[in-house]
């Protein structure tokens, strides 16, 4: 479904002059209905890949294919969902949820019974009429993967999405999340810096190193589901991924600055 081609990504630096390699011949496949996290240390380049998958930046070399098509700018068939909730604050639950269908021209009835189901879905139904100030950072984070899921888009990207929140509350949205999941296998690709998120999560989990090493190995998680966090097994790929997060492969270089490539720059 997704397809990472000898991706690379650098960015240059203003102030410095100098061009940074965050990401370097990257390339993995994720398959239509697979839940596969990205694990790695802050800064390298988890949420870069995030917005290239996104459409949101572009390669610097390499290509990114999406059910059979290059990615080259935003799509809705790719949503994310971000650390902080973007909701607009002046609008309520529902009609965060509306935004979006009303953006794609769909009826003031049909999308007003389509975001109330999604806010069913993700428990908060009772709370459509209330303004984000209202409600708190995991239900925020609710009403932004209601509305995610409203468009029906065919893969998600999702950026550290609980790693704001308080550990109770994370919980309970990544055990919300997998029951969405299993319900309509939709496909994930989720960002996270956290080994028992990634473990407890994850089909597979690919384990990324400092800046520009990209990706060090990948560790399947062949549990069933549903998972207990406290599972002996659980807490054995827990240890495997710390101890590959521990790995330091040889350094790539960092590229001099091409003067042919003026578009990647911070």
């Amino acid at each position: 479904m997704l397809d990472i081609l000898e991706v690379s990504k650098n960015f240059y630096h203003r102030e410095s002059g100098q061009e940074f390699q965050v990401l370097c011949d990257l390339n993995f496949r994720i398959n239509e209905g697979e839940f596969v996290c990205l694990l790695g240390p802050s800064g390298c380049g988890k949420s870069t890949l995030l917005n290239l998958a996104a459409g949101f930046i572009k390669p610097s070399a390499g290509r990114l294919i999406f059910q059979g098509r290059e990615i080259n700018a935003p799509g809705p068939d790719r949503a994310v969902i971000f650390q902080d909730p973007t909701l607009f604050p002046w609008l309520t639950a529902i009609q965060n949820v509306e935004f979006g269908l009303q953006n794609a021209g769909v009826s003031k009835n049909e999308r007003h019974l389509k975001a109330l189901q999604s806010l069913q879905r993700v428990g908060l139904e009772n709370c459509a009429d209330v303004r984000p100030h209202a409600l708190s950072g995991g239900m925020r984070q609710r009403v932004s993967l209601a509305r995610v899921l409203v468009l029906e888009p065919a893969l998600l990207l999702m950026d550290e999405p609980f790693s704001a929140l308080d550990e109770n509350t994370r919980e309970r949205l990544q055990d919300e999340l997998l029951r969405i999941w299993l319900a309509d296998r939709k496909t994930i690709l989720f960002v996270t810096h956290n080994v028992d998120e990634a473990a407890y999560l994850a089909d597979r989990v690919l384990v990324m190193g400092p800046a520009p090493m990209s990706l060090v190995t990948e560790v399947r998680v062949p549990l069933q589901r549903p998972r207990r966090r406290s599972a002996f097994e659980i807490q054995n790929i827990t240890d495997r991924l710390r101890m590959e997060l521990g790995r330091q492969p040889c350094c790539i270089p960092v590229q001099k600055r091409s003067h042919g490539n003026e578009n990647n720059q911070t």
